[in-house]
């Protein structure tokens, strides 16, 4: 790099952290700054274009498999599996008429980019979705700023402000439709961008706030036709109000998006879509080619059941009886990865994950063990484990002066906002980790960085 580039680059990243919002981003959260936007290829940025519609319809299809399942016509165990520690009155109210056919209306898939090319197309795998993302306001602002500085961010500018927008309008609402984020204390980390998103889209003459639950009132002044619920099924019972929100939703008064569907935010969805008693279902809900489609981007999944199976039978693809015998794997067939399903405060970030062959053997005997033993109030599941390309990206050292190359493996997050039948990309998020970590997510020595098309990128098909 030329010292022109290099004063070029710390120029670019001294006018993005002086952008930076007064309040920040993340409550007590930094990132190194990268000076440009994250590369990616135009085939890659065609793909997760596509992507959108097709997750949307897996929602969609996920929804069905419970209804179905609770109606007897598909096997009952689906619903059995989804619905395992959770609370009664959350069940009832998750199967309520009025918002039967309802889905997350922003969906964040985590992917990891891989080695290689299957024909043109770069390949991927989504390790889990996301249906309570944060980072909506982070990505806005990224998207906003970067571009700014001539960067060609995926999305554009207002992509991800006019996506959530659209997520928060009422349907068939006039323009002065009235939206809360109801963002929880346990979310608190986030409520910095919830708030500068919400005042973004004040500044555009749409009635929209960032809230704690407690300041949510049904009974006088300004009613929201829209509530995003900024807070995790689980904490509900934390959470100042949360009964209040729920009936108004039952009672129509206001739409809630995610809606309050634990079994669409379970990561043992993926297991279901890799069942064979179920692939008939998958095949004629999705279509064969978004069926193909996910298979490649998938990875396969297990709910750790411990119930005993039968003499002769044995765990599909991993050819074993009992899932005690993965204790005795070796380091490479320890390549998977075990973590909780869902609704508890460790299927967070990376609390309950444990990744095979990063960890001594008797860690993870102890860890199979201790999965075995929680379910089935608290499944866990069991994933191939993906290891993601290796990158070299510029970050710019604003106290020494100075631009650092790290060499890391990437996470993007595509930001899909749903409204109707369509699931439109608003932005991509770069988390790029340094290369020894294994579990990849928002960090300190993390560089944080939207998506722009470019070439040549490090992910060039």
């Amino acid at each position: 790099m030329s010292a022109a580039d290099a004063q070029s680059g710390l120029d670019r990243a001294r006018a993005i952290a002086a952008a930076m919002p007064e309040h920040g981003l993340f409550a007590g959260t930094e990132w190194r700054i990268a000076p440009r936007a994250f590369p990616i290829s135009p085939a890659l940025a065609t793909q997760l274009e596509t992507l959108g519609p097709q997750l949307l319809a897996f929602y969609r299809a996920c929804n069905l498999l419970y209804r179905f399942s609770v109606r007897g016509t598909l096997p009952r165990w689906v619903a059995d599996y989804l619905d395992a520690g959770k609370p009664p009155a959350l069940i009832e109210a998750s199967r309520h008429n009025r918002f039967k056919a309802t889905v997350p209306r922003v969906i964040r898939p985590d992917i990891l980019v891989q080695d290689g090319d299957t024909g043109g197309a770069v390949p991927f795998k989504i390790t889990e979705l996301d249906s309570v993302p944060g980072g909506i306001g982070l990505t806005a602002w990224l998207n906003q700023t970067y571009s700014a500085l001539g960067d060609t961010v995926v999305g554009g500018a207002r992509g991800m402000l006019d996506g959530f927008r659209q997520v928060v309008s009422a349907d068939n609402a006039a323009a002065a439709s009235v939206a809360r984020i109801v963002v929880s204390e346990e979310a608190a980390t986030y409520r910095p961008e919830m708030e500068w998103i919400a005042q973004q889209l004040e500044a555009g003459q749409f009635n929209v706030r960032a809230i704690k639950p407690e300041e949510l009132n049904f009974g006088e002044g300004t009613q929201p036709d829209v509530a995003y619920r900024f807070f995790e099924l689980f904490d509900m019972a934390n959470v100042p109000n949360y009964e209040a929100l729920l009936d108004a939703a039952c009672a129509g008064k206001v739409a809630v998006t995610p809606p309050f569907k634990p079994q669409l935010e379970e990561k043992m969805l993926f297991a279901f879509f890799w069942h064979t008693a179920l692939r008939g279902f998958w095949r004629q809900e999705l279509g064969e080619r978004v069926f193909a489609a996910l298979q490649q981007v998938i990875p396969y999944t297990w709910i750790l059941d411990p119930a005993p199976l039968p003499p002769h039978a044995v765990i599909p693809e991993l050819g074993i009886h009992d899932w005690r015998e993965m204790a005795k794997f070796s380091q490479k067939q320890r390549e998977l990865v075990i973590k909780i399903s869902g609704f508890d405060a460790d299927a967070w970030g990376a609390r309950s994950v444990t990744v095979g062959h990063d960890v001594p053997a008797a860690e993870w005997t102890a860890a199979i063990e201790h999965a075995l033993a929680s379910f089935p109030s608290k499944p866990y599941i069991l994933q191939r484990f993906h290891r993601a390309r290796v990158v070299e990206t510029d970050w710019a050292d604003l106290k020494q002066s100075q631009l650092q190359t790290m060499r890391g493996r990437a996470r993007l997050c595509p930001y899909y906002f749903v409204a109707g039948d369509e699931a439109r990309l608003g932005g991509v998020l770069a988390t790029v980790c340094p290369q020894d970590k294994k579990l990849l997510h928002g960090m300190a020595d993390a560089i944080m960085a939207p998506c722009a098309t470019a070439c040549p990128p490090p992910f060039a098909a």
